[in-house]
């Protein structure tokens, strides 16, 4: 599912550090499962969640949230 720039402002910032949280163990695991010699049910699925996570990113330090990674 592909975040909406909308949809992320519409997060309060507990919500958004909660679904950037949940993003990172789906790209994780679908990167091993790639690693492992697997084919991915849907190849485009690592770049969607990269491209999520960096719009979280993005509103997050425009809101001046602190991010701890």
């Amino acid at each position: 599912m592909v975040l909406k720039t909308k949809e992320i402002r519409g997060f309060t910032p507990q919500e958004r550090l909660g679904k950037l949280e949940e993003l990172k163990r789906e790209l994780m695991h679908e990167r091993g499962v790639a690693a492992m010699g697997g084919s991915p049910p849907s190849p485009g699925r690592i770049r969607q969640l990269r491209t999520s996570i960096a719009r979280i990113l993005t509103i997050m330090r425009e809101q001046g949230e602190t991010i701890n990674e």
